[in-house]
Formats: C-alpha cells, sequence, structure tokens
C-alpha cells in the first residue's frame, strides 16, 4: 500500500502571547496590592497629620475644606489615643498637685528657717527643693547638726514620712580649702553635712531606702566664690523631694466590636 505523505508542520507564530499574557497578569495584580497598601497607609496618615496639626494649632489644606474622613476603625483607633491621652494628664495634673501641696507644707514646718533668710522652698523639675543655709544647721567647718535646728529638721520629717517619694539630700561648700584630720578636704564635709541630715531623718521615721545622702564639695555654686555673700550662699545643704516617674498606663484596651474587626 502507498504511504500517506506527512502533513507539512508549521510553527505556531502566536506562542508569546501566552507569556505576554502571564506577564500582564502579574503586572496587574502586583499594582493591585501596591493600590491596597497605599489605600490603608493614607488613612494612617490622616489619623497621624490631624493629630500634628491639633498639637500645633495649625490647619492642613486637607482640613480647610472640610472634615477629614475616617473610617470606623480608623476613628476607634484614635478614640483609644485620645482617652490614654487623657488619663496620663489627669495621672499628671493630680502628680503637681501633690507636690504643690508637699512643697507649701513644708514651708510651713520650716518657717523659722524660712523668716531668717536661711531657707528657700522651690518646685524645679526634679522635685521639691529645700536649700538651707549651712550656718543654719551646723557650725563652721563641722558636720554636727545644731541643738536648735535638729527640732526644724525633725519637723520636716514628720511631713515626708507620711509618703514614700525619694529624697536626695546634697551637701555644698565654698571653694575655700579645709584640711582637718576628720575632714581632709570639702568632699569629706560635705558627705558628712549631707549624712548628718539623712541619719536625723532616719531617727524620726523616714524609712531608708528612700534616702540617698550626696557631697558635691564646691563644684556647683550658686553665686561666685570670690566674695564673702557668696562663699556664704555656696555653704549650703539641699532636701530635694523627688517627683516620682510617670507611672505606664498598663489600662487595656476593649476589643474592637464585630462590625470593627
Amino acid at each position: 500500500m502507498a504511504r500517506r505523505p506527512k502533513r507539512a508542520e508549521h510553527d505556531n507564530l502566536d506562542r508569546w502571547m501566552v507569556s505576554y499574557a502571564d506577564f500582564v497578569t502579574l503586572l496587574f495584580a502586583f499594582f493591585v496590592v501596591m493600590y491596597g497598601i497605599s489605600t490603608v497607609n493614607e488613612g494612617k496618615y490622616k489619623v497621624f497629620g490631624a493629630a500634628i496639626n491639633k498639637a500645633f494649632g495649625t490647619k492642613s489644606s486637607a482640613t480647610e475644606g472640610g472634615s477629614i474622613h475616617l473610617t470606623e476603625e480608623e476613628i476607634y483607633f484614635k478614640s483609644l489615643v485620645d482617652r490614654r491621652n487623657a488619663r496620663l494628664a489627669e495621672k499628671q495634673r493630680k502628680q503637681n498637685e501633690r507636690m504643690q501641696n508637699l512643697a507649701k507644707t513644708l514651708n510651713e514646718a520650716m518657717e523659722k528657717f524660712v523668716k531668717n533668710g536661711q531657707m528657700n522652698v522651690s518646685q524645679t523639675g526634679r522635685g521639691v527643693e529645700l536649700e538651707i543655709n549651712a550656718s543654719a544647721l551646723f557650725n563652721q567647718g563641722e558636720a554636727d547638726i545644731q541643738p536648735e535646728a535638729k527640732k526644724t529638721l525633725a519637723d520636716a520629717a514628720k511631713v515626708l514620712v507620711d509618703n514614700e517619694y525619694a529624697i536626695e539630700v546634697e551637701g555644698h561648700t565654698d571653694n575655700m580649702p579645709i584640711s582637718t584630720a576628720k575632714f581632709p578636704s570639702n568632699w569629706e564635709l560635705s558627705s558628712a553635712r549631707a549624712s548628718s541630715v539623712v541619719r536625723l531623718f532616719i531617727d524620726q521615721g523616714v524609712v531608708a531606702k528612700r534616702l540617698k545622702a550626696v557631697g558635691s564639695a564646691d563644684n556647683q555654686p550658686v553665686l561666685p566664690n570670690d566674695t564673702a555673700e557668696g562663699r556664704t550662699r555656696n555653704r549650703r545643704v539641699t532636701i530635694t523631694v523627688l517627683t516620682p516617674e510617670p507611672e505606664a498606663d498598663t489600662t487595656q484596651a476593649p476589643p474592637p466590636s464585630p462590625d470593627q474587626q
């Protein structure tokens, strides 16, 4: 039998369209994902921008024509942040009020020193600071508290014993050198004076772990040491009732509603 002639095979010139279609599909998927990401971030940046503008008292171009349109999830998130900030602000307000009342009470307890111009009570960023002239507490070149000063310091200790604030007692001297068997330098003298006040507070019932004694010698003058008045002012003891560190807000946010999940 005669064999049938084989059909001539023709090259498929359209195969490139399959690869091209796959490429276009992947490219489309890529841009869809990028658009989705940019849409989510846009809402977050709106919240962030609104918070910044509110803090600095300015208006952005996005808010000049009307309010920002936020999603329910963004509104819920913003409400949580606002409530947390309100709680922290209230804690800070109460803390400042307590420190102000403490400064007033200490000022009244040490009225004798205040009237004589030997003490100054102030509220600083660190806390309530009592700056007492060394002449009101010690004889020159000594670290033993004078009997008449012990009662005034004991009155202050009675105020401090009722709270848990940390207390730092720091001794300061002028730049006149001292060299005795008991105090070879101003470092030993300033440290001993701070320690004497700390011991008195402990004897009056203040918990020892709340106290710290620091000797700074003549390294932190408040006035130049080139005058007698300046040297007198620099010989001092500062008692600082430290403001507690802000407490972390451990309040847990309520779970989102089913519509926000």
